[in-house]
């Protein structure tokens, strides 16, 4: 199957971000399942993968894939209710200690394991010639609780030489890993996004949203970016370091220019859920496709040893969150 052509967006639209998503091949009554829920951002690379491994498998394994966002779910991965606990987890960022904690009350133990890089790509409408590029402190001024407050609500609020037209946001709901990392890296740890947004765990809702209002923007993964080139435009950031605007593509994630919006995304296993035979086997599946599919599907790959590391980090059961290396 050729995934450049998956229309991830129109399969997303047909989610509840609560239901799990089946991407059966032959499927017999019999078959073992692998139960994985999370990240809308992680999801188009965990399908691709989830469809080829049941395609080996001629319906010996079925694999379900959730699209409840990385919040929940690791809510459903460190439950205490083993009809809910899922195998595996997608999420676009870190696991919070909280989570840990509700996993170590549960007594569910994860291994951490790096599947690719992200970048959250800032998007505005197709008929905006006006705006091109933005630094983090433009992202900040105008997605900020304290601009909401003090009335900042137009796009030459934001830079004087924009138009003098209402902005119209769109954004990933609360509980997406994808709205912590921004809300992280140009809101800040100690101040909030704006409540007056258009939030959807559907990364499609929000490819909708701008393309059809010429006012708006929004941000999501680089994936669904490239899945809606001919609808959306994308903003470069000014590098913070070269004061130099960049776009979010491949080659600059893995070159580290385009800061301070690009992220490795994950993957969590259960442990108890690794010695069953098939999850080891999709598991082992993953890390060898990780990288061709991830390209395939509009993210980066991680370089080469990052893969064999992780190999390495799964066949030994090491536990916890440890990272591979500074940054992953």
């Amino acid at each position: 199957m050729n995934k450049s052509n998956v229309k991830i967006g129109a399969t997303l639209a047909a989610l509840a971000t609560t239901v799990a998503l089946v991407v059966p091949a032959v499927q017999s009554q019999g078959a073992k399942t692998v139960k994985i829920d999370g990240s809308s951002t992680v999801f188009p690379i965990t399908e691709a993968v989830a469809e080829d491994f049941q395609a080996l498998k001629k319906g010996a394994v079925r694999v379900t894939v959730g699209v409840s966002g990385t919040g929940g779910g690791f809510e459903k991965f460190c439950s205490n209710n083993a009809s809910v606990r899922t195998d595996i987890s997608n999420a676009s960022r870190p696991i919070k200690t909280e989570e840990i904690n509700a996993c170590k009350a549960s007594k569910v133990e994860f291994i951490e394991l790096p599947i690719a890089y992200d970048a959250l790509t800032v998007v505005v409408n197709k008929a905006n010639t006006k705006v091109s590029q933005l630094t983090v402190a433009d992202l900040q001024k105008m997605w900020s609780k304290n601009s909401q407050n003090s009335g900042v609500k137009n796009w030459n609020q934001i830079n004087s030489s924009f138009p003098a037209n209402p902005f119209k946001l769109y954004g990933p709901g609360l509980d997406s890993g994808t709205y912590d990392y921004f809300k992280e890296v140009v809101i800040g740890k100690n101040n909030d996004i704006r409540s007056d947004f258009t939030p959807s765990e559907d990364d499609n809702v929000l490819v909708q949203g701008v393309s059809r209002d010429p006012n708006s923007i929004g941000y999501f993964g680089l994936a669904y970016y490239e899945e809606n080139k001919d609808k959306l435009k994308a903003v470069a950031i000014i590098n913070p370091d070269t004061k130099k605007p960049v776009l979010p593509s491949p080659t600059n994630v893995n070159n580290g220019s385009y800061k301070p919006l690009s992220r490795p995304i994950y993957i969590y296993i259960n442990k108890a859920s690794a010695n069953k035979p098939e999850v080891k086997e999709f598991v082992d599946f993953y890390l060898k496709n990780a990288a061709t599919l991830s390209r395939e599907v509009g993210y980066v790959a991680l370089p080469a040893g990052d893969y064999t590391k992780a190999q390495t980090r799964f066949a030994n059961r090491q536990v916890g969150r440890v990272a591979l290396r500074p940054g992953l």
